[in-house]
């Protein structure tokens, strides 16, 4: 999403963690520093688009309830503005199409290893480790309060790629639902569960993996039922097969989902499946064209850990990891 303020195309990135249990100093901080970018981007398609704050509110408080009581404290630190509340609960947002690569390694130390394949300017580069519920959540911040790949102290991780469809319609962004994901839901069954009962305003693959080394990839999209496949590899298009050719061709999303198939099939170790993130196919620097490698994390559930890694870099980063910064060089 349109974030940042400044340019981070090529050259040195600094990528910010932030532990604060409810939102405080920490979450104002980051609001400055993007709402210029966030208030652009919601507003880019004219107000009249987007939902009223009645309404905004209204589907929040029915769909997602256990995440109001944190809405109404964000939009008390973000000033009360009517604009900036419409825009946090993330109901029919503008569209948001991020590239990725992910997998999971279900072996007796499960890990789940993602590519976020992006714009540098519209990544916010902050990994927030929060307990806005009371569950322990921590995770690649997206949306100011959302998430686009995280893990909770139950052991649950999952991240997002775009689905692969051009179509869009009424429902929530996916950053926010991925949030509330980790929030509510311990298991791969449990997130299936939410996702039939929540509507998206997008087509996403969402990969999951549990503390019982259970995995999957659920497939949503606007008005549809959710689609569980047992993949242990996605990319951004619905299963194996692409609706929308062009798109998986522009982007060889079919290409890195058969590469990542066949590396799993071949049972390699944790430090093998890593390594491949770390270079083509599935490490890409088309940073212009929003499709270059922005960090490769690799979540351990059994460790309650995530490593952020670059190459000749890594940052891990766990639940009460203290405040720091980590800066790396995208090229």
């Amino acid at each position: 999403m349109e974030t940042t303020t400044t340019s981070a195309h090529s050259g040195t990135s600094t990528f910010f963690g932030f532990t604060e249990r409810t939102p405080g100093p920490r979450w104002r901080a980051l609001f400055d520093a993007t709402w210029p970018a966030y208030r652009a981007w919601y507003l880019s398609e004219g107000d009249v688009v987007r939902p009223s704050l009645a309404t905004a509110q209204r589907k929040l408080q029915q769909y997602m309830p256990e995440l109001v009581p944190t809405w109404e404290r964000l939009v008390d630190l973000s000033g009360g503005e009517d604009t900036a509340a419409r825009m946090l609960t993330l109901y029919n947002p503008p569209r948001f199409l991020p590239g990725c690569s992910q997998a999971v390694l279900a072996d007796e130390a499960p890990v789940l290893v993602r590519n976020y394949d992006y714009h540098p300017d519209l990544s916010e580069r902050v990994i927030y480790s929060s307990a806005f519920t009371g569950r322990r959540v921590i995770g690649t911040s997206d949306c100011l309060w959302g998430l686009v790949d995280g893990m909770n102290d139950s052991g649950l991780v999952i991240s997002l790629a775009f689905g692969g469809r051009r179509d869009a319609g009424e429902g929530f962004g996916i950053p926010l639902v991925l949030r509330y994901l980790l929030e509510v839901a311990e298991t791969v069954p449990a997130v299936a569960s939410i996702l039939s009962r929540l509507p998206v305003n997008m087509a996403y693959t969402l990969t999951v993996l549990d503390r019982n080394r259970e995995a999957a990839t659920v497939f949503v999209a606007p008005s549809a039922d959710p689609e569980v496949f047992r993949l242990a590899a996605a990319t951004n298009h619905r299963g194996t097969t692409p609706d929308w050719p062009e798109y998986a061709q522009a982007y060889r999303s079919v290409e890195r989902q058969r590469y990542l198939l066949e590396l799993l099939d071949r049972r390699p170790d944790r430090e093998s499946l890593v390594n491949a993130f770390l270079r083509p196919p599935l490490y890409n620097t088309a940073y212009d064209a929003a499709f270059g490698t922005l960090y490769t994390a690799v979540y351990d559930p059994t460790r309650g850990c995530v490593d952020y890694v670059w190459p000749g870099s890594t940052w891990s980063r766990g639940f009460d990891s203290p405040d720091a910064t980590h800066t790396v060089l995208l090229s």
